[in-house]
């Protein structure tokens, strides 16, 4: 770095700003307690607009070409934004900057960011271009709306519970095309097991009678009221997903090809894709190897040692979103593989036999001496996927075409 090369440390709080800077020449290395003054400009500003645009202001003059800060909650996004394109950003996890225990105060936050980032002894986070969290958003956005249905589908079975109707237990679906219908008619009065019964679908497999017995029991009018507002509100839940998958689909159109190839790796549907891409990016150009990628998203084991002795080899907790998304999907990539091997073994008795013997028959031993997707580096490979520009043959896989018509199914 040059003599003139100044570095701003901000330590973010809801209301206010505490920021030091100084030229990275200048730091001296000592701690807190023996630097009282060590060359460092200090400074307090509100998070408000017009705060914020003063402290913006203010780092300009006072020439500053980088700038780091700790991952406040969500307190930091407002100051990340305001300084945008006009500076060099870092963005600590706060862990990193943690002070000794009684030694902690706001400005002495702000001069360890710039003494440890000028160091490299800091670990920043990933923080996507302002294209790409508009992706977050909306995926963010889709799996809350996704959570709210599951909740709202726990709580018309509790309230059905209440009434002794049974439904549930004989619907794979409660909220199916038959579980509509009949909690539609619950709902606006109806209590006739027959009548509610002849509303199922005939592809429903539960016999009529058993139907009608489950559907006999006790309903207040404070139970009509409640179960109605509920199926109001998973209507509005349910448009609004629509409308957040028409969404996605526009602001990800240019992104095709990537999803494309994603869409390729067993698993892995088109919202698993949406997902990954909006997580990493459409080509994983934030991560130089595979490996910093597993790490970042957490999927690689960790490691507490002492004294040579290693007491934990527990997994970072990473990024919650890419967690959620690959845990399914290395199941459903096992399953795949699994029905792929048995489609090569003929249908004989003694292939048979030579399956039980050498494959196992429970699930757990199902890939016996096959290497199983668990024990692969899930991650490296999608991560592949999005970067080579080619789909990769794989066991079982669904066409692209495919698998955008199981869309709902991921």
């Amino acid at each position: 770095m040059s003599a003139a090369y100044s570095i701003a440390g901000i330590d973010v709080h809801k209301r206010v700003i505490m920021v030091a800077v100084a030229d990275v020449s200048g730091i001296r290395m000592l701690a807190p307690e023996e630097a009282e003054e060590d060359g460092f400009r200090t400074a307090k500003f509100g998070t408000t607009a017009s705060g914020l645009a003063e402290f913006a202001q203010w780092l300009e003059q006072a020439g500053v070409s980088e700038v780091v800060m700790e991952s406040t909650a969500q307190y930091w996004w407002p100051v990340w934004l305001v300084l945008e394109g006009k500076f060099r950003q870092h963005l600590a996890q706060a862990q990193a900057n943690a002070a000794p225990r009684g030694r902690k105060t706001d400005f002495g936050d702000a001069k360890r960011l710039v003494r440890r980032v000028a160091a490299g002894e800091l670990r920043l986070s990933y923080v996507p271009e302002p294209e790409q969290r508009q992706w977050r958003l909306l995926t963010q956005a889709r799996f809350q709306l996704t959570r709210a249905r599951v909740r709202l589908q726990a709580q018309i079975e509790s309230l059905l519970e209440a009434t002794q109707i049974k439904l549930s237990s004989f619907l794979t679906d409660l909220l199916g095309l038959s579980g509509r219908r009949i909690l539609g008619a619950i709902a606006h009065g109806e209590s006739d097991p027959d009548v509610l019964a002849a509303l199922a679908s005939p592809q429903v497999r539960t016999s009529r009678e058993t139907l009608r017995d489950a559907l006999r029991g006790s309903v207040l009018p404070v139970h009509r009221v409640l179960l109605r507002q509920e199926l109001e509100r998973l209507s509005v839940i349910e448009r609004q997903m629509e409308d957040l998958e028409q969404e996605l689909d526009h602001y990800l159109e240019a992104q095709a090809p990537a999803v494309e190839r994603l869409l390729g790796v067993p698993g892995i549907g088109a919202r698993s894709a949406y997902e990954i891409v909006a997580q990493i990016g459409p080509d994983a150009a934030k991560f130089p190897t595979p490996a910093n990628l597993a790490s970042w998203i957490g999927v690689c084991p960790g490691r507490k040692e002492s004294a040579g002795i290693s007491s934990s080899n527990r997994s970072p907790k990473g990024n919650s979103a890419m967690r959620r998304v690959l845990t399914p999907g290395r199941a459903r990539r096992h399953q795949s593989q699994r029905q792929h091997l048995r489609a090569q073994v003929p249908a004989t008795a003694a292939a048979s036999r030579f399956q039980k013997s050498h494959l196992g028959s429970g699930p757990q031993d199902l890939h016996r001496g096959v290497e199983s997707p668990a024990r692969r580096p899930v991650v490296p490979g999608a991560e592949h996927q999005v970067s080579a520009g080619r789909p990769s043959p794989s066991p079982g896989a669904d066409s692209p075409a495919q698998a955008h018509g199981i869309r709902g199914n991921h």
